[in-house]
């Protein structure tokens, strides 16, 4: 007889365990895993959370009610273990059998973990006489504990069915699918990870004051086979999903096209993925509320800060340990402390950290067995408003310097010396004001340059080649310098804070200095810093709803902030429509910390409309400033209905055409190209190379250019007429050959309203129907029937995992479908998330789509937007969760969402640690201690002298140039090797011919491999700016622009690090 999972059938519920069981529900979604797992009921305890606890007898019995009368522990599930390797396996079928294998041992030590906790602690310390912990206390600690290890017995019994018979079938997803996607298993995993705090809490406490509880833990410790703690066991539940989610993408990865597991382990990754995200946000929840209470204790009960605390609307966005250090008047260190600064919504507390224990031994052996939270005791807190961010060498910024007296932190009196310049240098040492000091000689040496171009003789070592040679290597050095102040920012946070005023009622700001753990973290505080402030503005307080939690408001922060909202087009083209908008990222430089951490992603905005019988207009807004300005703008003869940027190929296609200098046209440069209502399909370059139209063609027939989307091999063309032009790829600094007949391909009666690019295939929409095409070969793979309404098209498709979500020409409906099958796998209403906004609105259209970190943006033709979450990873993008509403959209139909993104550079992410090797070993050393002043200049290892520095970038010697050697000393030995001195490696720097590269320093081939930060913003168009939270439904400020006008909304997301 083959044994099954134990869990309920289809359609049936767990009786007391039904919190919010129709939340899945709501948008009548239409969802079909496919499993053949059989099931039975098991039961669970009626509690539902720690706090109920008291309200159960601490008696065995009464605890137990609910359960199955067979106790957890007397379930003996067969052993799961594969028979031999069958002969004649490939490659891919042995790798899954260990995959499986490693799954089924995984699995075993976590159910054997489970035990231990409740048979080697749980149950002796309830039968234990006298009690070193109270029944009730014990309960709160190994909460869920048993429920959890039921789950996995049953799950281990179903697994063990499904390993012997894995060579007939081969299939381990729908297991998963069946056993951890009801919301059962998320309510048990929500109370342990909820609870889990809390349980630490009172085993730390009992550690304290119980000696007797100690030496039970110890000696518990001392007796298992692996010495893991208490501690360690019972983490071990909140590591178990992404444990899961490994071995499941291993197995993917392994599962080829068309076999039958593969949907199934693509659905199992889903419910794993989402399962995790939500216990990831309720443990973060969780902690959030344990370090506000560990605050508020430190508190005193009649202070402000103590009402601002515990009045519940504050939320932690940020908490971490920094060290404060205190720095003299020439840079060097004065002293630094360990601080726990707490970034809320709307303040910024930093705490002294207090470790006091009563005995210090004690304490460490407490702290190996659990860990110890500590007690802070409160410095300053301060409105966020208020805080800005100092870069090294900045000159004040946006305060008022003339009224404003900065003082050091932990210092006395204001420095003479600041008031007197009104700068503030900080950090070892005044990094800035060497740097002018090397503008100005390089100025000098410029003037001397000219003098010497006068010269009448001609000199070894006093010509124009040394005279040039000095100005490159003081150029050089500038660039060595603006490194050192690049490096000082990397972990030092600077905060101008607001002090008390003098007496004279002049206010007096401090500047408090932080010392970061990485870089990394640096980038946190300062992006996090900046978009709370963007999140305490009027229209983002709050700026989404959650229509399924009763419009219960969402904190601003962990959703995209609306950071600015700006005309489309110059004010004589503001009736233009709105056609299309793309992101031209461009190469980061350099920047700030705070410029990095803070502005919307480098590049440039095109947007393109235009108005019938006006033609067209593109107006291009550029990025690279605190706010979108317009940069060019220029008209064409029609309106534009659809862009696409086209990036560079990558090196490996390139090939050796990036070191040829001399021919700059030789070069792929990014491209953008637009199609026009009159059939013109125009490509352009990107702003960095001027903006010139490189090629022009017009579509078979003068068709009009629907939409445009781009494979490594074609450029895909959807016309009016219900054809596909495909425009080859050419060596060319032109990407596409637009001047021979392209391929035509028909694939309806209809217009090709939308194109998708897939890995291997393009997608077309031509009415209800979408076909797919071979993108190598262009040959038509299938098609199939998107919605069963001949009236209505497919507008819309975007992808994400191994699913594409379509929105359709009328309806409020959107649709899942599969990759690999076409299999249409789920439905959301999107109508039944704005009934709330849109009381009296019956009718609602889809108008536009964008998926962008696991998030699907929907704009509707009312103007309002809705965010739904989807999964990241490679499964299928179903919609789990609750969605969020705008409270800031368009005043008519959302033209379309588009996302702009752009990595910076990967130095940014350099630790001290990684720039003392390598080849750039003493360029890039930063200045890791501050109470030791760098030499004058790290120039390399010849350059640097005792007194003053060898000018020399390029020569080895000036004996090969002609003249006498001016010089009172004797002729050098002859073969001069005592004064020369080895070329300079010019590609360290990479300065050659081309000023910009001094500051950009173009990634090299080593740092391919280190974590990217991306900068991401999303940005919407539309008709005007309307605000749906406010009474009269239009924001408190005055809107740029009217409600007829084109308006882009830009959102601004959380950096992702």
């Amino acid at each position: 007889m083959e044994t099954r999972a134990a869990w309920l059938p289809p359609g049936q519920e767990w009786a007391g365990l039904s919190r919010d069981r129709d939340s899945g529900r709501a948008d009548r979604a239409s969802w079909r895993p496919r499993t053949c797992c059989s099931v039975a009921p098991c039961s669970f305890p009626l509690i539902h959370g720690p706090t109920d606890l008291a309200e159960h007898s601490s008696d065995s019995e009464e605890e137990d009610m609910g359960l199955l009368e067979v106790s957890v522990t007397d379930i003996k599930p067969p052993a799961p273990e594969l028979g031999p390797m069958p002969d004649g396996l490939s490659p891919q079928q042995v790798v899954r059998r260990h995959i499986l294998g490693s799954i089924v041992q995984s699995e075993g030590s976590y159910v054997e973990s489970l035990k231990r906790v409740l048979q080697d602690y749980r149950n002796p310390l309830m039968e234990m006489e006298p009690k070193v912990l109270s029944a009730r206390k014990c309960q709160v600690v190994f909460f869920r504990v048993k429920e959890i290890l039921h789950c996995h017995s049953m799950f281990q019994i179903a697994l063990s069915s499904r390993v012997a018979e894995w060579d007939s079938t081969e299939k381990i997803g729908d297991l998963f699918v069946a056993s951890f996607s009801k919301s059962m298993v998320l309510d048990v995993y929500s109370d342990y990870v909820n609870n889990f705090t809390n349980a630490m809490s009172i085993i730390k406490k009992a550690c304290l004051t119980k000696p007797a509880f100690l030496e039970f833990l110890k000696r518990r410790q001392v007796c298992s086979p692996d010495r893991v703690t208490l501690y360690g066991l019972m983490v071990k539940p909140i590591q178990r999903f992404p444990q899961f989610i490994l071995l499941l993408q291993d197995m993917l990865k392994n599962t080829p096209r068309g076999h039958p597991d593969r949907l199934s382990l693509q659905l199992a990754l889903t419910e794993l993925e989402t399962l995790a995200e939500k216990l990831n946000e309720q443990k973060r929840l969780a902690d959030q509320v344990a370090e506000i209470q560990q605050l508020t204790k430190s508190v005193s009960d009649r202070s402000s800060l103590n009402k601002l605390l515990t009045s519940g609307q504050r939320q932690l966005l940020l908490c971490e340990t920094l060290t404060e250090t205190v720095y003299g008047d020439r840079g060097q260190l004065i002293k630094s402390k360990e601080r726990r600064v707490f970034l809320l919504n709307d303040m910024l507390v930093c705490a002294n950290i207090n470790f006091k224990p009563a005995n210090h031994r004690g304490q460490l052996e407490i702290s190996s067995l659990v860990p110890l939270g500590p007690k802070y005791v409160v410095k300053w807190n301060t409105a966020l408003p208020q805080v800005q961010v100092v870069e090294v060498g900045q000159d004040g910024g946006s305060y008022d310097k003339d009224n404003v007296l900065i003082q050091h932190a932990g210092t006395k009196k204001a420095s003479a010396a600041g008031q007197a310049q009104n700068k503030v240098y900080f950090g070892p040492p005044r990094l800035f004001q060497e740097l002018q000091d090397l503008q100005k000689d390089l100025a000098v040496v410029e003037q001397i340059t000219f003098l010497i171009s006068t010269l009448h003789g001609t000199y070894q070592n006093l010509n124009m080649t040394v005279a040039q040679d000095w100005c490159l290597a003081l150029q050089r050095l500038m660039r060595v310098k603006e490194e050192e102040i690049h490096s000082a920012n990397k972990c030092r946070l600077r905060l101008l804070l607001p002090g008390k005023p003098d007496k004279s009622g002049r206010p007096i700001s401090f500047m408090v200095v932080f010392i970061t753990p990485n870089p990394l973290s640096k980038i946190s505080w300062v992006n996090r810093l900046h978009l709370a402030k963007i999140g305490l503005r009027e229209e983002n307080q709050p700026g989404w709803l959650c229509p399924d939690e009763d419009k219960k408001s969402r904190a601003p922060f962990w959703c995209p902030i609306l950071a600015c909202c700006i005309p489309a087009f110059s004010p004589r083209g503001l009736s233009l429509q709105l056609g299309a908008l793309v992101h031209s990222p461009v190469s980061c430089p350099l920047l700030g910390f705070s410029a990095v951490s803070t502005s919307l992603p480098q590049g440039y905005l095109w947007v393109g409309g235009g108005q019938e019988g006006a033609g067209g207009q593109v107006e291009i807004f550029s990025l690279n400033r605190p706010s979108p300005r317009t940069v060019k703008s220029f008209p064409l003869a029609a309106p534009v209905l659809c862009m696409e940027y086209i990036p560079e190929p990558e090196e490996g296609e390139s090939g050796d055409e990036s070191h040829v200098a001399a021919e700059p046209s030789a070069a792929v440069h990014p491209t953008i190209c637009l199609g026009l209502q009159d059939g013109s399909i125009l490509v352009y370059g990107s702003v960095d190379t001027g903006t010139q139209c490189l090629a022009t063609s017009r579509s078979p027939g003068l068709q009009p250019v629907l939409c445009l989307r781009h494979s490594p091999f074609h450029l895909f063309a959807g016309l009016q007429d219900g054809t596909v032009a495909a425009y080859p790829r050419t060596s060319g600094g032109v990407p596409w050959d637009l001047e021979s007949p392209p391929v035509c391909l028909t694939v309806g009666p209809g217009p090709v309203r939308t194109l998708l690019s897939l890995e291997d295939a393009v997608w077309a929409s031509c009415g209800p129907r979408v076909t797919v095409l071979d993108a190598t070969s262009l040959q038509t793979q299938q098609s199939f029937e998107a919605h069963q309404d001949e009236a209505v098209s497919v507008t819309h498709m975007v992808k994400a995992g191994s699913g594409v979500w379509m929105a359709f020409s009328s309806g409020s409906s959107i649709r899942l479908f599969h990759t690999e099958t076409l299999e249409h796998l789920q439905e959301i209403n999107i109508a039944t998330r704005t009934t709330f906004l849109l009381p009296g609105q019956k009718h609602l259209c889809v108008t536009s789509l964008l998926i962008c970190q696991g998030l699907l943006w929907v704009g509707t033709d009312q103007g309002v937007i809705v965010l739904l979450p989807v999964p990241r990873l490679e499964g299928i993008p179903k919609i789990t969760g609750k969605g969020m509403v705008s409270l800031n959209g368009h005043c008519g139909p959302v033209a379309f969402l588009a996302v702009a993104t752009s990595i910076l550079a990967p130095d940014i992410l350099r630790s001290d640690q990684e720039e003392a090797e390598g080849p750039r070993a003493e360029e890039d050393k930063p200045d890791g201690q501050a109470h030791e002043p760098p030499p004058a200049s790290r120039v390399g290892r010849e350059l640097t002298r005792k007194k003053g520095i060898l000018l020399q970038y390029r020569l080895r010697s000036t004996a090969h140039l002609p003249g006498p050697l001016l010089s009172v000393r004797e002729p050098a030995p002859a073969d001069g090797s005592a004064l020369e001195h080895s070329e300079e490696d010019g590609s360290i720097y990479e300065m050659a011919d081309d000023p910009d590269v001094w500051v950009r320093s173009r990634p090299c081939a080593r740092d391919a491999h280190r974590k990217e930060i991306c900068s991401v913003a999303i940005i919407s168009g539309g008709q005007g700016y309307r605000n749906f939270g406010s009474a009269s439904g239009g924001s408190g400020r005055p809107a740029p622009c009217g409600e007829t006008d084109s308006a882009l909304l830009i959102w601004q997301v959380p950096l992702t690090l």
